[in-house]
């Protein structure tokens, strides 16, 4: 649910609208899902008043079991082949579930081209990874960090049955049994069941959201509010593709019928490449355009969600940036200029950048104010929720 351009702040200081009369109207116009959203009976979501429900495959159902021996695969060594590294490796709790480096490094070493996302209510995510337009549902998603080659990151290709062996051991017999009613485990049993803990991620427990959908007008300082409204404002154009309830345009959930496009160039490259007529990102990571092969592609990458970023440096698919204040220089710059280097070349001019990428001008008070609100947009529940944390370190 993104804000469309022209469109007033939905958030700003005393709604014309009580906040989830707002997003009902909104929900209405955009009309029904077709995709199924599925749970266990059982299962009880945490969420705001009024958030729509997150979009549930028919097949893997939530439940409150499936999402526990989620967390244990999730924070076990013993889900790569080599045993040195968990999702958790690269998905810290206190970083928002991200990790604070500039690349990821997989279980052999081998150092990736991407910055780790953060796993902040992907539940809703309608696009998954940083470039890939064909990943709708996570329990795809999970099969790259499971068993890609190119980079390697858990590298079980090949080593199945030594993890079959492993999960048999305690305490996952029971985890299994109380999940699928089965204690001999197989390979799908553990996608969901991962996919099923991912899912569970969910963070709306921040000053924004007791300021957005818990009516607490103090929440928010003066200042924050004040970014805020930049934020929304058609001047600074975040919203276009940080929009919406998730802060990002890569969302879907149960009453959502407009499925966006949500991936941007927004001019962090325009550099020479050796044996190519035109200049571009770097060849050894082009974005979208690897899998479309369409020029117009090239250096468009997903918008992440803005939720808990202040706790997720380094930024941009490649972590090149390190603060969020260089974030900002970026923004309002319209694009990055590097002087020298085998990466030289204005970004700004490059020709697929999004219309939306233009600069803005802040005087410093203003910048103060849209950092103060985006560091409103952080959760101290999500990364102390013990039902998040490491279950081994009651079980060593």
């Amino acid at each position: 649910m993104a804000v469309e351009p022209g469109t007033m702040n939905p958030f700003a200081p005393r709604k014309p609208l009580p906040l989830p009369l707002f997003f009902t109207i909104l929900l209405l116009m955009l009309g029904s899902c077709s995709k199924p959203t599925t749970t266990d009976p059982a299962w009880q979501w945490q969420l705001p008043e009024g958030m729509p429900l997150p979009v549930v495959p028919a097949e893997n159902p939530m439940s409150q079991a499936k999402v526990e021996l989620g967390r244990y695969l999730f924070y076990d060594k013993q889900l790569s082949a080599n045993g040195k590294q968990s999702c958790a490796s690269c998905h810290q709790q206190q970083f928002a579930f991200a990790e604070p480096t500039d690349r990821s490094v997989g279980s052999t070493g081998q150092q990736h081209r991407r910055n780790a996302l953060a796993l902040v209510n992907v539940a809703y995510n309608n696009r998954l990874t940083w470039a890939h337009d064909g990943l709708t549902d996570i329990e795809q998603q999970l099969l790259i960090p499971l068993f890609s080659e190119t980079p390697v990151e858990l590298g079980l290709t090949g080593a199945e049955p030594q993890l079959m062996q492993r999960l048999k051991k305690p305490p996952y017999p029971q985890l299994f049994q109380q999940a699928f009613n089965s204690e001999q485990p197989d390979m799908q049993q553990v996608v969901f069941a991962l996919a099923s803990f991912v899912r569970s991620l969910l963070s709306f427990q921040s000053e924004f959201d007791r300021y957005a959908y818990q009516n607490e007008d103090e929440a928010l300082s003066p200042l924050q509010i004040e970014g805020m409204n930049l934020f929304f404002s058609e001047r600074l154009e975040c919203h276009h593709c940080h929009g919406g309830f998730n802060f990002t345009q890569a969302t879907s959930h149960s009453q959502q019928l407009l499925d966006l496009r949500p991936f941007h160039n927004t001019g962090l490259y325009y550099a020479a490449r050796p044996g190519q007529a035109e200049a571009g990102y770097p060849q050894h990571d082009r974005g979208l355009a690897e899998l479309t092969m369409n020029s117009t592609d090239d250096g468009r990458f997903r918008a992440p969600t803005l939720r808990n970023i202040a706790l997720t440096a380094p930024y941009m698919h490649d972590g090149s940036l390190t603060t969020l204040e260089q974030v900002l220089d970026f923004y309002q710059a319209g694009g990055r200029t590097i002087t020298a280097g085998r990466y030289a070349g204005d970004g700004r001019h490059h020709p697929a950048k999004s219309q939306f990428v233009r600069g803005f001008q802040l005087t410093d008070s203003e910048r103060e104010a849209v950092l103060a609100f985006l560091n409103s947009l952080t959760d101290p529940q999500f990364i102390a929720n013990p039902e998040h944390s490491n279950p081994w370190l009651a079980h060593p």
